[in-house]
């Protein structure tokens, strides 16, 4: 019986973990739940998985859970996610909180030991020398397994490959609702467009990413640092039947795909028991319902991010947390209505160019860079 702690359990991501548990009661049970604000879905999630311990980010909140459920203990704030992060019964965390919210509790569950499956990018966006280095740490390089489906679907082609046989990886892109967008559709688009993923179920923000292709560029960075590949043997191809979730190309010339239906508890399903595989009865792959399969290039002059995220990646230190914490604003910003679709990749480049290089060296100097550069990207936006 693995005990798990699932951080972000009222997101997307959370959920899926949830209903694999609810399906296999025999292999998993929930020890501990964090969750930012949702207090009526987390009140049910209490109800259904019976937690020991729950955190909820507002205090507030905190406080009238706890009055109802005086049999659990229920803490707020950071501190609260950080100690169901690090929660000693918990033998895996799922770290599914969204953006840089979940660096910090990631972090500490790693320190402390515990596997962890990751389904956040800003992580390792963020972090990711200081992250594979507490891995490494560890000794064992399975306490860190990916739940993201193009990095579950990597790990997956390289089982039992020696890594000098790689050639490279390349990571699948739905391409999202805009791909074959011109640039002057794009300049009208409204944050209910771009929230209408074609083939993904996805929290606001990440769905966003998907539009702007951003998506893909963190996963760049999260490739390089989960499979130790520099940028220029990382690629990325669209592919809007989202079936093939990734691919690695050997020196040999010989390919390796990984090929499921577009459900992430699959991904989860296999982190939580790698490295065994077990009997789902989650759908399937159909494969003679696969009309086709098509890859293009993707157009860095509509969608720039992605050459954002490589440069970011090729000059390392501060500039994937600058990548990262502009668009976090920008991307909060346009779901508000305040700026346009195109002005998110334009913030991010403003911010990455007026930031300064400096080596990261710890946990605080990543929070540090990364507050000022999301007060850089207020200031932009506000103008002179």
């Amino acid at each position: 019986m693995k005990k798990l702690s699932i951080l972000g359990s009222t997101g997307s991501i959370g959920e899926s973990s949830l209903s694999v548990v609810s399906k296999y009661p025999e292999r998993f049970t929930v020890v501990a739940l964090a969750a930012g604000g949702n207090l009526d879905k987390l009140r049910l999630q209490i109800q259904q998985f019976h937690p020991q311990l729950v955190a909820i980010h507002g205090r507030e909140a905190a406080r009238r859970l706890a009055q109802e459920h005086p049999n659990i203990k229920v803490v707020g704030g950071q501190s609260g996610v950080i100690e169901a992060a690090t929660y000693p019964v918990a033998d895996c965390v799922i770290a599914a909180i969204s953006g840089a919210a979940g660096l910090v509790p990631t972090y500490h569950a790693i320190r402390e030991g515990k596997q962890v499956a990751l389904a956040n990018k800003e992580t390792l966006v963020m972090a990711g020398g200081l992250i594979m280095d507490l891995v490494a740490a560890q000794g064992d390089p399975d306490r860190l397994l990916p739940i993201d489906s193009e990095h579950c679907a990597v790990h997956q082609c390289l089982r039992g490959e020696v890594p000098a046989s790689v050639r490279r990886l390349v990571l699948t892109a739905s391409g999202g609702p805009f791909w074959n967008h011109s640039a002057a559709q794009l300049a009208d688009v409204t944050p209910q467009e771009a929230l209408c993923h074609p083939t993904w179920e996805m929290g606001p923000k990440i769905t966003i990413d998907s539009a702007t292709l951003m998506n893909k560029g963190l996963e760049v960075i999260e490739a390089h640092h989960l499979f130790r590949l520099p940028a220029e043997r990382i690629d990325i191809v669209i592919h809007p039947q989202s079936t093939v979730h990734s691919l690695v190309e050997f020196i040999d010339g010989n390919y390796q795909a990984q090929l499921s239906q577009t459900d992430m508890r699959s991904a989860i399903l296999y982190a939580l028991t790698y490295p065994e595989r077990i009997s789902s009865s989650f759908p399937r792959l159909d494969l003679l319902k696969v009309s086709k399969l098509e890859f293009q290039a993707p157009d860095p002059v509509r969608f720039p991010c992605i050459r954002l995220a490589y440069e970011a990646l090729r000059a390392g230190g501060v500039y994937p947390i600058a990548l990262n914490a502009a668009n976090e604003v920008a991307v909060a910003q346009f779901l508000e209505g305040r700026i346009a679709f195109h002005t998110i990749p334009e913030l991010i480049e403003r911010v990455m160019d007026e930031t300064e290089p400096m080596p990261i060296r710890s946990l605080e100097a990543v929070l540090e860079v990364d507050q000022s550069c999301r007060e850089r990207a207020h200031r932009v936006l506000a103008g002179p």
